[in-house]
Formats: structure tokens, C-alpha cells, sequence
């Protein structure tokens, strides 16, 4: 359990202070012509927190230029009156900078313009996680106090959006708590999951910590937090294992391959402009089941987005706490995909389990997933994530999985109908169907024409 921030806030403000006077003394104040890197830390120094407020541009989108609470502000090229995105990193193993962080800056300054700070903390993000924990409580703190003098020079509160990435996503949280939940917008890149599955509110990120929190979980069973964070938590393809990850036997690749996917996916979402929408539904089998096809509930019809829009591209004033939202990506960059729901229907019941493979093709994609139809059932349905709209798939082709088993030969063909229809779905709930009925034999790819046409 994290110790209570309120608590250990009050009992390091006197010695964060005095640290941060003695650190500006020793840290050279550069000209707007240099750059500063983010700093290298090693086992044995990196303990020590050390605190670094880099701010970048859109006329330097390379260039960070380190500032100052102390008036060093009013003497940059901090801008009051654009918004200020905040970038917290998180656990630093190695006490390098986030290779993840330049990618990240420009793509925010690609997509508006706006103040950037990224803040550098690689001293006390690393050696040991627990120390790392221990030391976000005086981040936060550093982070708030830094926040409250770009207040004084009339910065708006809700012009404040935080982007934390993993453990920096939790002291988003604690800097949003800070400031009694008034910033406007906390995002938590896969927020950390150990030593916060179990915290309480006040010790990890929460809705109540901004006027707007989302979270992309893509990392769940891993470093990844599996319970919902924010008003909107995204949960990438059931929050863990991302496709176009590398096998276990890539080692470290392997082991941060989930974890990092959702800054790709985020920076994806700004640089790309094809939308990667997700779905509200009580658990990621039902989503896939086609349980779950439009944004009716609770977001009016309005599907959250990942990206910049403005909460999410939800038009709800009031937000509902912890909605679980669900979507499926591609295994690669730009990661944006499109659902359908693809339906077989039984021309008779059948007394075993049912199974069809579906795939879609298009001019240069094949998109496949399965049907299952339970026995003494009609009917099976399910969602099929393809990358091109549904009016460029060009043929679709069905398979009927049969079984040989001991006690008998499954049957050598089934009759039925295909339906599909592109996600979400209207409010005439209506899918478009082949006009004839299929006869699928055994394991034989047959295809058929698709026409659906483009709006």
C-alpha cells in the first residue's frame, strides 16, 4: 500500500524546497539558443530525485528549453494564452531518457498548437520501482507547485491537460488531487499497475482527479492496471496482449512491448487522422461476441475517440465515472481499424457446436475471425476488425470448420445466410445480408462478391 500522499505531501514540502533552491543553483541557466537533453541517471545516483521542466514549442519543436517556476517562465517562450500539455514519464529500469518522448512532443505540436513541457525526473525514476513510487509523491509535488505559478501568470486551470505515461500517470493523479480536481484533462498511458491495483483513490489516478480522465490500458496483466481509472478507460484489444508484439523469447522486447503500445497508439491517433473509436460494454468476450455495437449508452450515440478531441469527441456534459470502453487495432501503426459485426445464420438448429472462419478481402488486406453457433442455436455472430472500410472489401469468404470425431463424422456441409454490418451501428439497428442462402462444405474456402456500397 502507498502511503498517504496528503501526509508524506506535508512532511517533504520544507525539504523539497530547500532542495529545489539548492538544485537551481547548480544547474546552469542556458539562452533560448540551447537546448536542453533530459538527464542520465545510474543505480547509485538515481535515487535522488532531481527534477527538470523542459518546454518545447511550436517554433522549436526539437529544442527543449529548461525553465524555471521562479520568473524563468515570464522569460520564455511559454505562451499564457495556448493550452499546456504536461508529459510525466514513468519508471526509468536503465535511468535513460523515454525513447517514446521526442515522438510524443511533436506529434502534440503537429496536431495544435500549444505549450509543451515534458518533465525530467530519470534521477528518482530510477533503481528500485518501490523508491521510484516513494519519490512520485514529491514529483507530484514539484509538478503542482510548478502548475500554481502558471496560474499566478494567468494560465486557466482547464487549459491544463497532464499525459502520463505509466507510473507518471499516477502522479498526474496525486497532481490533479492537489489542485481538487480542476485541471482540465489527465490522460494515463497504460497507468502502472503495480502497487496501485489495490490503492485507494487519494494514492492512484481516479476520475475525480481532473474535469476529464481517460486511460488506454494495453498492458493489463503485466505493468499495466487492470481496473478502470478514469471517466473513459480504454482497454486495447481486453488490455493486454497487443498484436504485433514480439514472442517471450524476445526477452525485453517482449516484456515492453504491451506497456509502451498505448503511447504508440496515442501518438498514432494524433499524427494519423483515421479515428480509433472504441465501444462501451461490461466486458471485452461480450464486445467480441457483437454484444456491444453502438454508443448509445451512456454516451448518447457519440463514440469516445483516442486523441485530442475534446472529452474524447463525447458530447456529455456530465460525465459518468469509470466506463469501460472496448476496440481492437492492427498489429502496426497507423494501428486504426474498423469493426463489423458478421453474422451466420442456420437454415436448421444443429446438435453440435457450429464453427465458420470469416474472411474479409480488399485490394491489399485479408482480415479473418471466427463464428462459433452453440449447438440447438440458429444463430452465431461476432466482431471482425478489418482496415479498410466495409464498402472497399471487395469478397468475403466462409469456411465451415467441420470436426472428425470417435463417435462420428460431422456433417458434410451446412446451409445458411451471411449478414454483416459496419460498427456502430444506426439506430435502425440493420445489417445488410447476402440475398441468398449458402451452402458452405467442409473445410473449403468458398468467396462471394460483397456489395456494399461507400456513402
Amino acid at each position: 500500500m502507498v502511503e498517504d500522499p496528503k501526509r508524506k505531501a506535508l512532511s517533504v514540502l520544507p525539504v523539497l524546497l530547500l532542495f529545489s533552491s539548492a538544485q537551481a543553483g547548480t544547474i546552469d541557466r542556458f539562452s533560448g539558443h540551447h537546448c536542453t537533453d533530459f538527464q542520465t541517471a545510474n543505480f547509485l545516483r538515481g535515487i535522488r530525485l532531481k527534477v527538470q521542466f523542459l518546454l518545447f514549442t511550436s517554433l522549436s519543436p526539437s529544442c527543449g528549453k529548461l525553465i524555471f517556476a521562479d520568473g524563468g517562465i515570464k522569460n520564455s517562450s511559454f505562451n499564457s494564452s495556448l493550452e499546456t500539455k504536461i508529459i510525466i514519464h514513468g519508471f526509468r529500469a536503465l535511468g535513460t531518457k523515454p525513447s517514446w518522448i521526442e515522438g510524443l512532443v511533436h506529434a502534440i505540436l503537429h496536431t495544435s498548437q500549444v505549450n509543451v513541457i515534458a518533465v525530467d525526473w530519470v534521477y528518482g525514476s530510477t533503481a528500485a520501482y518501490p523508491a521510484a513510487v516513494e519519490n512520485g509523491i514529491q514529483l507530484a509535488l514539484s509538478i503542482s507547485q510548478f502548475i500554481s505559478k502558471l496560474l499566478a501568470l494567468g494560465v486557466s486551470g482547464t487549459s491544463i491537460h497532464i499525459i502520463g505515461v505509466s507510473l507518471g500517470a499516477h502522479v498526474g493523479g496525486l497532481v490533479g488531487h492537489f489542485h481538487g480536481g480542476q485541471l482540465g484533462r489527465i490522460t494515463g498511458l497504460d497507468p502502472a499497475g503495480p502497487k496501485y491495483t489495490r490503492a485507494s483513490h487519494e494514492e492512484r489516478l481516479d476520475p475525480g482527479d481532473a474535469l476529464f480522465v481517460e486511460a488506454i490500458h494495453t498492458d493489463a496483466d503485466n505493468f499495466g492496471i487492470r481496473i478502470p481509472v478514469g471517466h473513459i478507460d480504454y482497454f486495447v484489444n481486453g488490455g493486454k496482449d497487443q498484436p504485433g508484439c514480439p514472442p517471450i523469447s524476445a526477452g525485453y522486447k517482449y516484456l515492453i512491448c504491451d506497456h509502451m503500445r498505448a503511447v504508440e497508439l496515442y501518438v498514432s491517433a494524433l499524427k494519423h487522422s483515421c479515428p480509433i473509436l472504441a465501444f462501451p460494454c461490461s466486458s471485452h468476450q461480450d464486445f467480441l461476441n457483437g454484444r456491444c455495437l453502438d454508443c448509445v449508452d451512456p454516451f448518447l450515440f457519440s463514440c469516445p475517440r483516442i486523441g485530442l478531441l475534446e472529452q474524447a469527441g463525447v458530447n456529455m456534459r456530465k460525465l459518468p465515472k469509470e466506463v469501460k470502453v472496448y476496440l481492437m487495432t492492427s498489429p502496426s501503426a497507423p494501428f486504426c481499424v474498423h469493426h463489423s459485426l458478421v453474422e451466420f445464420h442456420l437454415q436448421k438448429k444443429r446438435n453440435r457446436v457450429t464453427s465458420i472462419e470469416i474472411t474479409f478481402h480488399s485490394n491489399s488486406t485479408k482480415d479473418t475471425a471466427k463464428i462459433t453457433i452453440p449447438k440447438h442455436q440458429e444463430m452465431g455472430k461476432r466482431l471482425l476488425a478489418h482496415r479498410v472500410p466495409l464498402c472497399q472489401i471487395n469478397s468475403v469468404s466462409l469456411k465451415y470448420l467441420s470436426k472428425n470425431q470417435f463417435w462420428g463424422k460431422d456433417e458434410s456441409f451446412i446451409v445458411g445466410k451471411f449478414c454483416a454490418a459496419p460498427l456502430p451501428l444506426d439506430s435502425n439497428r440493420t445489417t445488410s445480408c447476402l440475398p441468398w442462402n449458402l451452402s458452405l462444405p467442409s473445410n473449403t474456402d468458398i468467396s462471394y462478391e460483397l456489395p456494399t456500397a461507400c456513402a
